[in-house]
């Protein structure tokens, strides 16, 4: 069974990547052990994507050209 975090009182940043814009943003909220939530600024208020840290880690570093 999978828990989905209260994402509630989550804290989200804009993504260092995104073009600084307020609505071209990919935002992220730390502090789930273990995941990290994912969410389009232009939609706020929808369900945000959960990723496993690892996964991010990997996409993250693929982004960067790592």
């Amino acid at each position: 069974m999978t828990h989905t975090p209260d994402l509630g009182t989550a804290v989200w940043r804009k993504s260092s990547y995104s073009e600084g814009g307020d609505n071209d943003c990919v935002e992220v909220a730390d502090g789930y052990a273990g995941l990290v939530p994912v969410r389009d600024s232009k939609t706020p208020t929808s369900r945000p994507l959960l990723f496993g840290s690892a996964s991010w880690q990997v996409f993250v570093g693929a982004v960067r050209g790592e």
